[in-house]
């Protein structure tokens, strides 16, 4: 599967350093090339330095052809317009982006973005746990 992640900080390097294990083709982009620090020295991924709000970074990233796209930065709006590019512009088949404000969750998803907010990804497992 080819996968572009966008942002390089620790979820997206985790999840970046899963999928190129499993054999995954893997780009990340972030504005900060710091940030790429975070990923592993055996990462057989490519990272790619730019915005992934803009078409020309994101066709440098190769997202022509990625199955899935995944936006994980810390900003609600941007992963959602980085998403929706990816979905309405370049096609993109499975496109998951994270997001802060809980109550967002159900107006992305009328725009046809599939988003998880860890704020209620975490207390529905805390929830879970107590009425074991």
């Amino acid at each position: 599967m080819n996968v572009v992640i966008m942002g390089s900080g620790r979820v997206a390097s985790e999840l970046a350093t899963l999928l190129d294990r499993e054999g995954h083709r893997v780009v990340v982009v972030d504005l900060e090339v710091t940030q790429f620090t975070r990923l592993p020295e055996e990462f057989g991924g490519k990272t790619v330095l730019g915005d992934a709000t803009d078409e020309e970074v994101l066709r440098k990233a190769g997202l022509a052809s990625a199955d899935a796209f995944i936006a994980l930065t810390r900003n609600d709006d941007r992963n959602a317009m980085a998403a929706q590019i990816a979905k309405h512009i370049f096609g993109v088949r499975k496109v998951i982006c994270r997001i802060y404000d809980p109550p967002r969750e159900e107006f992305y998803k009328t725009l046809g973005l599939e988003a998880i907010s860890p704020i209620m990804v975490f207390a529905r497992l805390v929830k879970g746990r107590l009425e074991e």
